[in-house]
């Protein structure tokens, strides 16, 4: 083969390829171009913090360079992965008791109906009562320990995926009722493979809700019922000095790890059990 006849047959394939990089570049929607959307707009905001605190000149609040630096002290120290670690821990234990438990409550009280009417009124008394008014309860219960932040992490978390739950039953469509009964499944094999996938679109949303409330809620009890986490380093950093800077810190890491963890749940929706029950535009 001729030089000329080679590159006459390397040039479909290069533009080829030059036409799925132009693709994804000139595609707005694109990974590409998502990721670029969100660190330009978290350097704008950084860029805006910072030029706010010196127009106003203010000695108290922290520029991010100084959050930056406090992030870097409490790493030094070890403090930061200590902090990270306690919190996270007492997130997962609370929040995985209540998938635990509600998801199935939730889908049992959403296909009986008795069930429901008996124990709908207790479901909607408990649950507007704020998770940090059961704070004092806690501490008397469970002392200054990591069960009394797990226990209210549960109680925050619990309820909105007991109620997405028994939506999700109360108004699955009936269609799929009827082709099961059509293929004479049990009881069983009807709440398995039709009741809760069916519901499972609906059941990730409430998941997703109760993880954002459990994470506020494990701050709001690391400051009173504990003395370690995110949330009691906030409290003892403003104590201590008033070490505003420290204060910025805990609440820019947990910022991020609450985006972290939410990204984390979202990948749940990829599943094609999930993912059905979600409007694509």
């Amino acid at each position: 083969m001729s030089a000329t006849q080679a590159e006459v047959a390397v040039e479909p394939g290069s533009r080829a390829s030059s036409r799925r990089n132009a693709a994804w570049l000139r595609n707005p929607d694109s990974r590409f171009w998502q990721t670029i959307r969100a660190v330009g707009m978290l350097a704008l905001f950084f860029t805006a913090w910072g030029l706010a605190v010196r127009i106003s000149h203010s000695d108290l609040f922290p520029t991010p360079g100084n959050v930056l630096r406090g992030i870097i002290e409490l790493a030094q120290k070890g403090l930061l992965f200590k902090y990270i670690v306690a919190s996270l821990f007492r997130v997962t234990w609370g929040f995985t008791l209540a998938v635990l438990i509600g998801v199935p409550v939730g889908l049992v009280l959403g296909w009986y109906t008795r069930a429901f009417q008996a124990f709908n009124p207790i479901l909607q008394i408990l649950r507007p009562i704020s998770p940090i008014a059961w704070i004092p309860v806690a501490i008397l219960w469970f002392g200054v320990s990591d069960a009394a932040p797990i226990f209210l992490i549960f109680l925050a978390s619990v309820f909105p995926i007991t109620v997405s739950a028994i939506a999700a039953v109360q108004n699955m469509q009936p269609v799929y009722l009827r082709a099961a009964q059509n293929f004479g499944l049990s009881r069983g094999e009807l709440f398995r493979r039709v009741i809760f996938r069916a519901s499972l679109p609906q059941i990730v949303t409430g998941i997703r809700i109760a993880l954002g409330v459990a994470w506020l809620v494990v701050v709001a009890a690391e400051m009173i019922a504990v003395n370690s986490g995110l949330g009691y380093l906030i409290i003892d950093a403003r104590n201590a000095g008033k070490r505003y800077d420290l204060v910025v810190a805990g609440m820019v890491m947990i910022g991020f790890i609450g985006l972290i963890l939410d990204f984390l749940v979202r990948q749940l929706e990829k599943f094609d059990e999930v993912r059905w029950g979600y409007a694509r535009r």
